[in-house]
């Protein structure tokens, strides 16, 4: 438990270790790809620079760099007026101002939301739909959220589809490719257009803003870092065939922006998985170790207590079984957010969430284990004449230790597999292979990070073998057998 507590105090400390340009994106292609330019730009110009990948959809991302998690991101003007700001485009630079932020010129080339089908539905411009009913509709969550989105479009057009469903913006494009859905929403330099031969309806009603690329950054910034802004130029064209590069080609978005930076295209052979897996062990084992650990010990902390004080308080008891009830059905992304306004954005929320998350398992079993200790032996710890502080200490706990330990197995089993999703809210681990996976429809990408996952749960069990050994007294395990 020391040692828990120990490497708990290490890793808050981590991020204060040194001073770092962070570069965020969100999650798809394009905003990967322009953060690793950014950021090898930015190391150009003498800086030190790190790409925190994939943190999440515009809200969250947004929120990373007010809090101060990241220092810039890029962004589009329609984004940061419709669903960021609530300003028009006119006063986005002075609404950002008031918040510390500042934002760059264009960079060069506007990517739009659109609606797509395929040639051969016969659509050219978006109010046609209204004459389709019966059309089946595959949007991405945030397209489907967003004021500027999927609500206000409908309303403007009069769209009334046979179904609707949300889906991660590849898994959009997936599903119009199969035959299951025939309109998705795109980003017009999405690398995907050409490649399956979409039409990109005319949005003639003018419903979309401008969505002008640009990058937006923190005021307090080093000066060389806004030269390196400054030098960031790309038309559609190049935005599009280096998303091509990246999410069909699969060429790492960071070798993409080397690429584009140095003009020398090489060879892109992909990773095979091993290697692919080798790697994510290396990048994300160890901040997704130290989740599970430091967020198992602040459940242990706190649940071993809490498991007492319902043993010996029946009413408070019923209370405190019920409230770790209910966070347990919570679902872990939702539980993940919820922390979002009260600590921001990246390891605190993450942990906040994993120990709540963690506390069921350890408080029901402590209070199991407590509970089902014969009453013989209590008494006749009383009538030795121990107190009750030393009765639980000595006997109580000793005795329900098999239970306990079971408690803190499950715990951290089911922390290994909640903290893959930390990824969404910038905590890194192996949920960030897998998210980046998922935005690029990219199997062998989900897969290094799912495999190590799996395999972490495997050996975190097992470990809780050589823990029994340790903690559970040796008569007990011999009654209770292998």
């Amino acid at each position: 438990m020391r040692l828990l507590v120990v490497l708990a105090l290490l890793f808050v400390a981590l991020p204060a270790r040194a001073e770092v340009v962070r570069v965020g994106s969100k999650r798809f292609t394009e905003s990967y790809v322009l953060a690793e330019i950014l950021t090898q730009l930015a190391r150009k110009e003498g800086l030190e620079a790190r790409h925190e990948q994939g943190l999440g959809a515009t809200a969250v991302t947004f929120r990373a760099l007010e809090g101060g998690s990241i220092d810039a991101y890029p962004e589009y003007t329609g984004t940061l007026a419709e669903a960021v700001l609530h300003v028009k485009e006119g006063d986005i630079a002075t609404a950002l101002a008031a918040r510390g932020l500042v934002m760059s010129p264009p960079i060069g080339f506007e990517n739009t939301y659109a609606l797509a089908v395929k040639r051969s539905a016969g659509l050219r411009k978006t109010s046609e739909l209204a004459t389709r009913p019966g059309l089946r509709y595959a949007l991405s969550h945030e397209f489907v959220g967003r004021d500027d989105g999927w609500p206000g479009l409908a309303k403007r057009y009069d769209l009334h589809p046979a179904s609707l469903a949300a889906l991660d913006h590849a898994l959009a494009y997936q599903a119009i490719e199969d035959g299951r859905a025939d309109v998705v929403d795109v980003y017009t330099t999405d690398a995907k257009i050409p490649r399956l031969d979409l039409v990109v309806l005319e949005d003639d009603l003018h419903y979309f803003p401008s969505y002008q690329a640009v990058v937006v950054y923190r005021r307090d910034v080093p000066p060389a870092f806004t030269r390196a802004v400054a030098k960031l130029h790309l038309d559609a064209a190049t935005m599009q065939r280096l998303n091509a590069r990246a999410e069909l080609d699969g060429v790492p978005s960071a070798e993409v922006a080397r690429e584009w930076l140095t003009g020398d295209r090489r060879a892109a052979p992909r990773r095979g998985l091993g290697s692919s897996l080798l790697r994510s062990i290396a990048d994300h084992g160890p901040r997704h170790l130290l989740l599970v650990l430091v967020a198992l010990a602040i459940s242990a902390l706190l649940g071993v207590p809490l498991g007492i004080l319902a043993h010996e308080r029946p009413r408070a008891g019923a209370f405190v079984l019920g409230v770790t009830g209910v966070v347990q059905t919570i679902p872990s992304l939702a539980l993940f957010c919820f922390f979002l306004p009260l600590l921001g954005i990246g390891v605190v929320p993450a942990l906040a969430a994993l120990a709540l998350y963690g506390l069921l398992p350890i408080v029901r079993n402590t209070h199991a284990g407590l509970a089902s200790i014969p009453a013989p032996l209590r008494d006749a710890a009383h009538a030795l004449g121990l107190t009750r502080r030393e009765r639980l200490r000595h006997v109580e706990l000793p005795l329900a230790s098999r239970t306990i330990v079971a408690g803190l197995k499950t715990s951290a089993v089911v922390a290994v597999g909640s903290a893959t999703i930390a990824a969404f809210i910038g905590a890194g681990g192996f949920g960030e292979p897998i998210s980046t996976g998922l935005s690029l429809n990219d199997i062998p990408t989900i897969l290094a990070g799912a495999i190590p996952a799996a395999a972490l749960a495997l050996l975190v069990q097992g470990a809780f073998g050589l823990v029994e050994r340790l903690v559970v007294p040796r008569g007990l395990r011999l009654r209770a057998g292998p």
